[in-house]
């Protein structure tokens, strides 16, 4: 005899209880909405093969959960949809081996009622959710980083492409006045920079402060000591290629957390601004190493920012002496920061592969 419970509920669509010793099981459901069942073993007829199969009122999911003791098999598989059941098979009239277990039995009401309860404490979930208070600068902390990635990508833009067309123009002529053309602007936009590293102080962004602060330092050691203080590295065609590659990579940088104050993803700029740091920013550290040895004899013979020492020790220690070990650090740093930068990578492309599967 088999008994099965037919509940309103989504968890166990029914039980059954073969009171028999099994090999050989094999249970299965067919297209048809069909169960399927077939076990060797010692029943009601003595050792022999029982098999049975049922078609179900309505569908029914395709997971099939059974467990096998030496006195039963229970089975249990869910409802495709909840809701009340007339009777378990799609015949009227109920197969002879086929009784209720009672001891799993819903009738209507109280499934109206367990259901009644599910409902309530959905409702009673989204009420306390929506009690939690939420931000209420959300939309102005949004709006100011949509307006410096917006006023930041508008400079970097500007300096690439008045590099791109003066060098179209003028070729390799143009190598030696780039700071005179565009220095103003990247002056602006490095200065504008220094929030990068205070906005993660704030909580207004996610990025971590040491690399922003890596980065951001890095660059106006580049910009203000080395070029800014300099005439001498500022007719250099090495202030071409630092300019070109910092443009180059902020012109797609800005733009993706421009649009993501919006929620807005470009496939294509998402792309490039996780890919195009992979060539380009070691690229610009060299480039940036490039100038600063450049710069050690000037700084050697001018004595510029030169510390003073004791009349005992000598006149004064070269400035070039901190540069050395700034390129020790600025190579520690593209350790670091491309570390960083893989990471993101990696995280980003993850996250939406799993999405997708």
């Amino acid at each position: 005899m088999l008994k099965f419970s037919t509940p309103m509920r989504s968890s166990p669509l029914l039980r059954s209880h073969l009171k028999t010793c099994h090999e050989n099981l094999d249970i299965s459901l067919l297209e048809n909405n069909t169960l399927q069942f077939r076990a060797q073993g010692h029943g009601a007829k003595g050792d022999n093969e029982y098999e049975f199969s049922l078609e179900f009122l309505r569908p029914v999911r395709s997971e099939i959960n059974h467990k096998s003791t030496q006195r039963q098999v229970d089975i249990k598989i869910k409802k495709q949809e909840e809701h009340w059941w007339d009777r378990l098979t799609l015949q009227e009239k109920k197969p002879l081996f086929l009784a209720p277990d009672f001891d799993r039995w819903l009738d209507e009401s109280d499934a109206e009622m367990e259901l009644q309860a599910k409902e309530e404490e959905k409702i009673n979930r989204i009420s306390v959710e929506s009690r939690v208070r939420k931000d209420p600068y959300l939309g102005l902390k949004k709006g100011y980083l949509f307006m410096y990635n917006l006023v930041q990508f508008l400079g970097f833009s500007w300096v690439f492409v008045n590099m791109t067309v003066r060098l179209f123009i003028l070729g390799q002529d143009s190598f030696y006045d780039t700071f005179h053309t565009t220095a103003d602007m990247m002056y602006f936009c490095q200065m504008m920079a220094m929030l990068e590293v205070i906005n993660p102080l704030l909580g207004l962004v996610k990025t971590g402060f040491f690399p922003a602060m890596i980065q951001v330092t890095g660059r106006n050691v580049i910009l203000f000591v080395i070029f800014g203080s300099l005439e001498e590295m500022q007719n250099k065609p090495v202030v071409f290629f630092v300019f070109y590659l910092w443009s180059t990579i902020e012109i797609f940088r800005y733009p993706f957390y421009m649009l993501a104050c919006i929620g807005t993803d470009w496939k294509l700029l998402t792309w490039l601004r996780y890919s195009l740091w992979i060539p380009l920013y070691p690229l610009g550290v060299i480039a940036e190493a490039v100038a600063v040895i450049q710069s050690l004899p000037i700084f050697d013979e001018t004595r510029l920012f030169s510390f003073p020492l004791p009349a005992v020790l000598g006149h004064s220690l070269s400035f070039s002496y901190s540069l050395q070990l700034y390129l020790v650090l600025m190579f520690l740093g593209l350790f670091i920061n491309f570390r960083h930068l893989y990471k993101q990578r990696r995280r980003r492309y993850r996250s939406r592969k799993r999405k997708v599967h």
